[in-house]
Parts: C-alpha cells; structure tokens; sequence
C-alpha cells in the first residue's frame, strides 16, 4: 500500500493567512468600538440643544408697554424692540383668534381722587406654539364709559414698534410694565394732558377693552372713578 504525502505550504502562505486573520480581527474591534462608544451621539445632543435654546429665545414671558408722547403726524416709527431672528419665529404658525385668549386688566377696580389707574393685557394661548406680533404698534387700549369713548392710547402713542415672538402652547403673558390712564379725554390733536377735558369721578364707571395682535378681547373690564 503505497501512502501519499501532504504538501507544506511555504511559510510566505502561512504569513498571508495570519495577516488576513489580524485584519480581520482590527475590523471586528473597529466594529465594536464604534457600537459602544457611538462617538456621533454627542454630536446630536449638541444640536439638539442649540435648537432648543434658539427656541427658547424665541419666546416671551412678559409684553413691552407703550408709552404716550407727542405724536408726529406721517412719522415713519421705527422698532425700538430686539426682534428674534428668522430661524426662531419660522418654526410655527401665526396665531389665530380662536386659540388666543386676551383679557383687560386693571390694578383696581375703582380708584379715588388723584389715583390714575394702571392698564394691561394678559393673552393666554389655549393652541398650538404660535407666532404673534406683540409690540406696541400691535396694541391698542380703549377705555369707554357708556357709549362715550374717553381715551384711546393710540391717539398719542409714541414710537410704536413691532415685535414677533414664539407664544408657546399654554402659555399666559402681560404687560412687562402697566400703562397709565391720566383720566382724561384723548385726541390726536391734544396730545398735551393740560389740554384735556377730565374724566368725571363721584362713583362714574368705566370699561378697558384691548387688542393685540389684532385680536380683540371678548370682554370689557369695569372699574369705577371716584
């Protein structure tokens, strides 16, 4: 019986073999770093809160408050309020009049000779995140008694500007700071108090109504004038 012999392979076969078998091994490790570490997840978090924190400039928690002045007749107003920039406001919707709720406020509900009462407006956003302008070229405050209107807070407004922000879904803003009544009578042409007839006191009523956004609060708040 005749036996056959096994053929050696060189030792330049047997290194190729090992030098495969090490890359082989360098690619699974690569593998299995990359699974562990997932160095790309820091990456995400990073921008997740730069747009969290864009959002976050967006909103507003309070709403500027217009001040009265002598009005320039074809003035041109120019913005005095830090606007958001594009990409902030971009990410929702105008709001609508049906999921804005704006009430009028007053600091009292009636007021003795020599106090002036102190006007604002509350908005809650009962929708979705919305956008609106709020500046005091978008606010509007009319205090009226019976069908006599008394003041108007545009008619002597100063430097309107506009001013869009993010309202967030739920949330509830105001007036950073109130407006004062002065209890008399406003007109374009009399921009001066001295000049202005003043409002009967002794227990006489008066309603605020306001608008924003060019939405309208839906009911008027009373207050009595002593």
């Amino acid at each position: 019986m005749s036996g056959t012999t096994r053929k050696r392979h060189s030792p330049a076969v047997y290194r190729r073999r090992r030098l495969v078998l090490l890359l082989a091994l360098v690619v699974i490790g690569g593998l299995v770093w990359l699974f562990i570490a997932q160095p790309w997840s820091s990456a995400d978090g990073d921008d997740g809160g730069s747009t969290q924190q864009t959002s976050e400039q967006a909103t507003t928690t309070d709403l500027p408050s217009p001040e009265e002045g002598a009005a320039t007749p074809g003035a041109t107003p120019e913005s005095t309020e830090p606007a958001p920039t594009p990409s902030s406001t971009s990410i929702a919707e105008p709001c609508v009049a049906r999921d804005i709720t704006v009430e009028p406020v007053t600091d009292k509900d009636s007021y003795g000779s020599g106090q002036s009462p102190q006007l604002s407006i509350r908005l809650t956003n009962t929708g979705e995140d919305c956008t609106m302008n709020v500046g005091t070229a978008a606010q509007a405050f009319t205090i009226t008694s019976g069908s006599d209107t008394w003041w108007r807070s545009t008619d002597c407004q100063a430097e309107p500007s506009d001013m869009v922000v993010l309202i967030e879904a739920g949330q509830t803003v105001e007036s950073a700071s109130p407006i004062e009544w002065d209890r008399t009578r406003s007109a374009v042409g009399t921009c001066d108090a001295d000049d202005r007839p003043r409002a009967p006191g002794g227990g006489s009523s008066y309603n605020l109504s306001v608008e924003i956004g060019g939405i309208s609060s839906t009911q008027a708040k009373l207050f009595l004038l002593y």
